[in-house]
C-alpha cells in the first residue's frame, strides 16, 4: 500500500517539495543479476562470476548492474505513492543518475522518493521525483536519480 495518496494535478502540485515515503526493502539476489546480465547481455565479470568477484574485485563479491538497480523504480514506486483521478501514467525518463555505492549481491534496497518539481502542460501534469535508492546499512546510497513522470488526464 502507497504510503502517500494523492488526486489530480492540484493535489500533485501540492506535493511539490515532500518526501513521500519509503518502499519496502527487497533483496537483490545473485539470480536476479543473473537474469537482468542475460536480458542486457551485460556479463562482466563483477556482476556474474561470484568466484572471481570474491577474488579480483575491489567490491568483496558480485556486484548488481546498476540499471539493474534503477530498473527496481517502477516496482518501488507504487509502495511510495499511489496518484488518482488521471486515466494514464507514463514513464517519461531521467534527467539525472547517479551510482554512488555499489550494490553487493544479497544486500537489501530500498527506494525514497521527493517529489521536486510539478509542471502542468496541455492534457496533464509532467512530476520529476528524486529517488534515491538505499543499501540497508550502506553508508552512500546505491543510486540517486531524477525520474520524470508523466499523468494525462
Amino acid at each position: 500500500m502507497a504510503q502517500t495518496t494523492v488526486e489530480g494535478i492540484e493535489g500533485v502540485q501540492g506535493l511539490v517539495g515532500q518526501h513521500l515515503g519509503y518502499s519496502d526493502w527487497v533483496e537483490i539476489t545473485q539470480g536476479q543479476v543473473n537474469r537482468f546480465a542475460e536480458a542486457t547481455g551485460d556479463h562482466q565479470w563483477i556482476h556474474v562470476d561470484p568466484e572471481r568477484a570474491k577474488k579480483e574485485s575491489p567490491f568483496g563479491g558480485p556486484i548488481a548492474h546498476g540499471y539493474l538497480t534503477l530498473s527496481l523504480i517502477p516496482s518501488l514506486m507504487p509502495q511510495i505513492i499511489e496518484i488518482t483521478g488521471f486515466r494514464m501514467g507514463v514513464n517519461y525518463g531521467t534527467e539525472k543518475v547517479r551510482f554512488p555505492s555499489p550494490v553487493p549481491v544479497g544486500a537489501r534496497v530500498r527506494a525514497g522518493a521527493t517529489l521536486e518539481a510539478a509542471t502542468p502542460f496541455e492534457g496533464g501534469i509532467a512530476m520529476n521525483l528524486g529517488v534515491t535508492m538505499e543499501i540497508d546499512g550502506g553508508t552512500k546510497p546505491a543510486m540517486v536519480a531524477t525520474v520524470v513522470y508523466r499523468r494525462y488526464l
